[in-house]
């Protein structure tokens, strides 16, 4: 059980505001003409400004992995997830963008992403997908689903319930809202020591996960990534960008969750959410 202590939460709380600042500003600057790697150079630089560290940056899931070489996740379109972020990806006017995005808070001496515990600070993850320009009412519809089923899994996330009800909640919500593929192959996760822990917080039920019972100190991460058409994915040849299998358009929506005695505690709420 990856409970953490007060104090712990604490510090993931003062990050994750920081985070979500961080992702509000960058959204803002995404426009027809801007490229991924501006985007990138200015998430690392309001980070760094911030105290923390890039938690990407450098990121291995396995040994045998090439390291992530962006601050960001910078995916568009047909692109789920872990896209990179260079020069030649440049924003036009009718795309769909996703940026994800993880802190390190505070930075610890010479830190860099890895999946193993920190020596100093304690990690947060958060993503958006935003229209850039005019897109069409299915396109909206889209990212208002995605969104709103990350509230809904986010309301399901109270002590005493399991991280099957949140898979529950997320699924039953998008299926109410037409026909959407639910990706399986990706999911949330623990995290606050790691950039990922234990448990597997997927998107849909899974009954292995009602013996997974929420408690106060838990913290996850909730991304439901839901496509247009089909839930399968294929990844590209960098090792790295992971985009739907039939290039249907998708979203990704995620936010870090402290489960608290009184609920669940959004860490990072974007100054736009908040009212």
């Amino acid at each position: 059980m990856y409970v953490k202590k007060p104090h712990e939460i604490e510090l993931i709380i003062e990050g994750g505001r920081l985070m979500g600042d961080v992702l509000d500003r960058l959204s803002g600057m995404i426009k027809p003409g801007v490229s991924a790697w501006e985007i990138d150079q200015a998430a690392e630089a309001m980070i760094r400004a911030a105290g923390g560290a890039p938690a990407f940056k450098g990121y291995r899931g396995r040994k045998s992995d090439p390291p992530f070489p962006s601050t960001l996740c910078f995916s568009v379109n047909e692109e789920l997830v872990h896209g990179i972020a260079t020069k030649e990806k440049i924003v036009k006017d009718g795309d769909l963008v996703s940026l994800d995005i993880g802190m390190e808070y505070p930075a610890g001496q010479n830190s860099k992403a890895k999946n193993q515990k920190s020596g100093r600070g304690y990690f947060t993850d958060t993503a958006l997908t935003v229209a850039v320009g005019k897109v069409p009412e299915k396109i909206q519809k889209l990212l208002r689903v995605t969104e709103q089923a990350l509230e809904a899994g986010i309301e399901a996330s109270r002590p005493g319930r399991t991280v099957a009800d949140i898979g529950r909640a997320i699924e039953q919500y998008v299926y109410q809202q037409g026909r959407y593929g639910i990706v399986r192959d990706l999911v949330g996760h623990g995290v606050g020591h790691a950039v990922h822990e234990e448990p597997r917080v997927p998107n849909y039920y899974d009954e292995d996960l009602e013996t997974w019972i929420l408690r106060p100190g838990v913290v996850i991460a909730i991304e439901p990534m839901i496509s247009l058409g089909s839930y399968q994915v294929k990844v590209a040849r960098d090792g790295w960008t992971i985009s739907t299998a039939d290039q249907s358009l998708n979203a990704h929506f995620e936010h870090t969750i402290v489960i608290t005695e009184d609920g669940p505690l959004v860490a990072t709420r974007r100054p736009s959410e908040r009212p």
